[in-house]
């Protein structure tokens, strides 16, 4: 086991896992030993939730069992769409998924003991997150919810949702290998948030509870609106330089740049610069992808700084015509199959997280009464 810093937990070894590994220094990542390019080109998303979630590949009729249970699952109860509405304020969609996963579980206290139960509430939570997502946007926009089609595919039934019309079956594939690319990453935050509530036997939907809570941070999940913005404030590819420039000059933050784990590109980020690329032109909404490669050069002029993976996904979620605040509760909606997949993990051979504290505070020392403190 390596020891790593206290600040953030870095380089500390904290599980044992068989769902995901990351090689930071050269920039790889792989589910369940298979790269993350091949699943990509070639793998469904129905099919890596399986890989997830059992480490092997589905055979044909697993596969098609499993789409046929998140197709079956997609429903979202009526009194979950009413206890949403009454929300008062425009709130987050964050914040409304967050309440939507716990309304979800109503009913549902602490672990089974049933392996079975718990994959059957993990199949309930993969298959409605898209539901659940496309439910809070139409409450946003006052107008009637999109009901689930389980005639359709998982990534082509989401994207309907989200958009209102059908998508062609090439922008179908690009959202699909955006779930790919986003359902799981090793122990990352809002993953270990939810690991940490998992291993104290919580049920599994309060531990996605505490994975949609960590990744609504904008230094996690976040992370991709904040791009959005940027791109939208730089307006043109011309204006890129000045504005990071400044942004240098001044100190202040470029988002979608630098990771804890990758010291070289993200792998996610190389297929995302290409898929936007390619999307863009499909959909005439190239500025975004332009700005971004402008954006890029100009901090490589400054530092020997590399995107992640929320740099370049908001240029391809526009083109796709998902709307700016969905992007954080579609990242959710895909990270759900890797949360799920560690917390199963967890339950098969739990032990209580707790870890220590390196106290850095004052030596032992005697009490004061009040009367003598000045």
């Amino acid at each position: 086991m390596s020891i790593g810093s206290a600040e953030g937990l870095e380089g500390v070894i904290a599980a044992d896992s068989s769902i995901c590994t990351v090689d930071g220094l050269v920039g790889k990542l792989t589910y369940a030993g298979y790269s993350i390019r091949d699943l990509a080109e070639h793998s469904s998303f129905e099919e890596t939730t399986f890989l997830l979630w059992h480490g092997e590949l589905p055979a044909k009729s697993e596969l098609n069992q499993l789409r046929s249970d998140l197709a079956g699952a997609r429903e979202v109860p009526d009194w979950i769409v009413g206890a949403l509405s009454s929300i008062p304020g425009q709130n987050h969609p964050m914040t409304m998924l967050r309440t939507a996963v716990s309304l979800l579980g109503n009913g549902v206290y602490g672990v089974s003991d049933d392996a079975q139960e718990v994959r059957q509430q993990a199949v309930r939570l993969t298959a409605a997150m898209p539901t659940l997502v496309a439910i809070i946007n139409a409450i946003r926009q006052g107008k009637p919810a999109i009901a689930p089609d389980p005639s359709l595919d998982h990534s082509a039934d989401f994207l309907r949702m989200l958009t209102g019309k059908e998508a062609s079956d090439r922008a179908v594939r690009c959202f699909d290998i955006l779930l790919i690319l986003h359902a799981e990453h090793e122990l990352n935050a809002s993953t270990f948030a939810g690991r940490v509530t998992a291993a104290t036997l919580a049920s599994i939907y309060d531990a996605t509870v505490s994975g949609i809570a960590a990744l609504s941070g904008p230094l996690h999940g976040g992370a991709n609106e904040a791009v959005m913005e940027m791109l939208e404030q730089i307006e043109a590819p011309e204006n890129a330089k000045g504005y990071v420039d400044d942004a240098f000059a001044h100190k202040r933050k470029i988002m979608g740049f630098g990771h804890r784990v990758y010291k070289t590109w993200d792998p996610r980020a190389l297929i995302l610069r290409q898929m936007a690329e390619d999307v863009g032109g499909m959909t005439g909404t190239e500025r975004w992808i332009n700005i971004s490669i402008e954006v890029e050069k100009a901090v490589r002029s400054h530092r020997e700084l590399y995107p992640n993976v929320d740099y370049f996904s908001p240029s391809v979620y526009a083109a796709l015509g998902v709307p700016t605040e969905l992007f954080t509760p579609v990242f959710a909606a895909s990270r759900t199959v890797g949360w799920t997949a560690h917390f199963m993990e967890q339950y098969a051979n739990n032990r209580l997280i707790r870890p220590r504290a390196n106290y850095v505070g004052p030596p032992e020392r005697s009490y004061l009464p009040l009367a003598e403190r000045e």
